[in-house]
């Protein structure tokens, strides 16, 4: 096996398999690797993420455009492009930009305590939430339903029960679940549904 820092080749028997890295597909396509000072590209991406610089109704659809380029070279690439998108890179760059600056101003207020909190909220709160969240579910559905809930003991869990709303024995189990054939056939117990969102759990019952 031959390592490089842009290329990895492999023979296994007579298949010859190649790792090909970015930058020297960059190098290959474009002629020049484009140089960072370390952690900018992260800060970057960070603020073009909140900002949503490179969007395409800022820089353009670029598989229709790439797809439209009716030449070969970088080069004349570069000159196209700003042909059909004579703005993007600067209202881009202005947007990243200016979250770049918002994010330095934030950073500027990071201290160590807040450091602590955050270490805090993501290996202790965050943890225990995750596997504790049919909790919340239950207290929230019974607060709807206007009674109290339980949670399950080890042995009603060991009968598909997750907990009870008011009398009721309820089964907790992801969206997915539905389409696998693997509910319960006690059909006293009821289901919950949920679907985790990027900023919380999407809930769903029918009882």
């Amino acid at each position: 096996m031959l390592h490089s820092n842009l290329l990895a080749t492999y023979v296994l028997d007579s298949t010859v398999k190649i790792i090909l890295k970015n930058d020297k597909i960059t190098q290959d396509v474009v002629g020049k690797v484009v140089e960072f000072p370390k952690y900018t590209t992260q800060i970057m991406n960070l603020a073009n993420q909140n900002a949503q610089g490179t969007r395409p109704k800022v820089v353009g659809q670029m598989s229709e455009l790439i797809a439209q380029f009716p030449n070969k070279t970088y080069d004349e690439w570069v000159k196209w492009y700003n042909e059909q998108m004579p703005n993007a890179i600067d209202n881009a760059t202005e947007k990243v930009y200016s979250m770049v600056k918002s994010i330095d101003n934030a950073a500027s207020k990071i201290d160590k305590d807040i450091v602590r909190k955050w270490i805090e909220d993501l290996v202790l709160t965050k943890t225990f939430t995750g596997f504790r969240f049919q909790e919340s579910i239950l207290n929230e559905i019974s607060r709807i339903k206007g009674v109290q809930y339980k949670v399950a003991t080890p042995a009603e869990e060991s009968k598909g029960i997750d907990g009870f709303i008011g009398e009721v024995p309820v089964s907790i189990k992801p969206i997915t679940y539905k389409t696998m054939n693997r509910l319960p056939e006690n059909i006293s117990i009821k289901m919950i549904f949920y679907e985790k969102l990027k900023d919380g759990i999407r809930v769903e019952f029918d009882f």
